[in-house]
């Protein structure tokens, strides 16, 4: 999903693009994780690559990764962007629902088309469902390619199992961007501008027309963005 940004950020960065626990080329869970289980695999990611500091961008759960990542190793953290994210517990229902989910999962091997088409509704924002065809095609084969036996887990550290960290996010220092989308019916608007009141001095945005997946679903907005916020960053980093 970060192809795009790779292509434009990477002539000036070195651009480093993660596979999740459990999705692309790292190995399946057999287990749950927490985000703190999340930011120490990071910097063990970056000591093995002789990364010293880290303008990380996530989106979602790597959103969630993000803001924890930054409150426990501020000294490797340049930025932060977050992405359609929260920093709250889910609430009773979600966990309830997200539970029975991860339990029906387990069953098959391949997802069913309920499944799928509950997947670009939680991904996709109306307006991405309605006029972006090869958004909608490309979130169709990513939820089609994921290890059942394996997300199930991922699904399960996520939802009903995540924490409350806005104590956490309100020790981060460094320069931050909290970003929505409009149309994100995965996380409220509200849900994530409280993410983005938790961590001092953050700016907060809310993009039309995208919903869950905003770097996917209009790139052109989101390098725009990202490339705004570190010039300013950097700015501020040097003051």
């Amino acid at each position: 999903m970060w192809d795009a940004q790779a292509k434009h950020f990477n002539h000036r960065y070195t651009v480093v693009c993660i596979d999740s626990p459990g999705h692309g080329r790292s190995q399946p869970l057999t287990s749950t994780f927490t985000m703190e289980d999340c930011a120490l695999c990071l910097k063990i990611i970056m000591d093995t690559l002789n990364l010293e500091k880290t303008i990380l961008v996530g989106n979602s759960w790597g959103g969630m990764l993000g803001g924890v990542f930054a409150a426990l190793y501020p000294e490797k953290t340049i930025a932060i962007v977050l992405m359609n994210c929260t920093g709250s517990s889910a609430p009773l229902l979600q966990k309830i629902e997200y539970t029975l989910m991860t339990s029906m999962v387990g069953f098959f091997t391949r997802l069913p088309r309920y499944f799928i088409r509950s997947g670009v509704k939680a991904f996709a924002g109306k307006t991405t469902e309605n006029h972006r065809p090869e958004v909608v095609r490309t979130i169709q084969a990513g939820i089609k390619a994921v290890n059942t036996k394996s997300v199930r887990w991922a699904i399960k550290s996520i939802v009903p199992l995540r924490k409350d960290q806005h104590a956490l996010l309100a020790s981060i220092a460094c320069p931050s961007l909290i970003v929505a989308g409009e149309e994100d019916r995965t996380f409220p608007v509200k849900e994530t501008e409280k993410m983005a009141t938790a961590i001092p001095n953050s700016r907060f945005v809310v993009l039309s027309e995208v919903g869950h997946l905003a770097a996917l679903e209009h790139p052109e907005l989101t390098n725009t963005l990202i490339d705004s916020f570190l010039s300013d960053a950097v700015i501020s980093t040097k003051d």
